[in-house]
């Protein structure tokens, strides 16, 4: 890049950066710094799928990257401000739809959530297909157990009628899985959802090679699954997951740290 074009990009950071508050700016940071670790971790596909982020103190506007960056290209200043009935808050740039009908139905149904995530990866498009959804095959996946959802799949998610089931079918759950298509996490914050997002990708990868196996598995009871899932609230309230957070800044910060910008 030319050093003109980089006096320009850093105008562009700091017009941004001065424009916003800072708790926007942090969670503008923060859904960012998302997207490059989904990158890191194998979760993207090209320039699709989404994570986006309500703007605090604006419950009627949230975050979403522009729609023909890859994650990787995605910092903190070029994310795409929004209101709820899709209309770009300041600058006009291109978003794309089916994200925009997602994410939108969960902002609308779901008041207390402030961040949605939704991909594409390989092993959540299997469990997306799998007839009996999660199985509790190990403890990670008990996080989960009573506590997702299904959505039946309609299509390419561009029918603003889909919204309202999926609203309903999120419900009061953490996760969704969306038939024949991929996982949604959410969370009160950008690192919550993420590492949902974690987690539920890491059950699905470990229940495909399961089953691969063709053995017959051990499944806990349910009064067991449903203690352990308790047991992971309770561990989940104590810190919100900030200490892991912080760690995933860190490995971001040194190998690339230009999502801050």
């Amino acid at each position: 890049m030319s050093s003109s074009a980089n006096v320009t990009r850093l105008k562009e950071d700091f017009s941004v950066r001065d424009s916003v508050s800072p708790a926007e700016w942090e969670t503008r940071v923060d859904l960012a710094a998302a997207h490059h670790f989904a990158e890191r971790s194998g979760w993207t596909d090209l320039i699709f799928n989404h994570f986006t982020a309500r703007v605090p103190g604006e419950p009627r506007h949230f975050l979403v990257k522009q729609h023909e960056l890859m994650f990787e290209e995605v910092t903190a200043s070029n994310l795409v401000k929004l209101d709820l009935d899709g209309k770009p808050v300041s600058e006009s740039r291109q978003v794309n739809a089916a994200g925009y009908t997602i994410h939108t139905a969960v902002f609308e149904a779901r008041p207390d959530v402030n961040a949605v995530m939704h991909v594409h990866s390989p092993a959540g498009m299997v469990l997306s297909a799998h007839k009996h959804g999660i199985r509790y095959l190990c403890q990670e996946a008990m996080m989960f157990y009573n506590r997702v959802g299904y959505h039946d799949f309609e299509g390419v998610a561009v029918d603003l009628e889909e919204r309202e089931r999926l609203g309903k079918n999120l419900g009061q759950n953490k996760a969704l899985i969306l038939r024949n298509h991929g996982l949604l996490t959410v969370g009160n914050s950008v690192h919550q959802a993420l590492l949902l997002m974690h987690n539920l990708i890491s059950v699905a990868e470990v229940q495909a090679r399961m089953e691969a196996t063709g053995q017959e598995m051990c499944v806990p009871s349910p009064e067991v699954c449903e203690r352990t899932a308790q047991q992971f609230e309770k561990f989940a309230a104590r810190d919100s997951g900030k200490v892991q957070w912080q760690a995933i800044l860190r490995y971001l910060d040194r190998r690339d740290s230009s999502f801050r910008n």
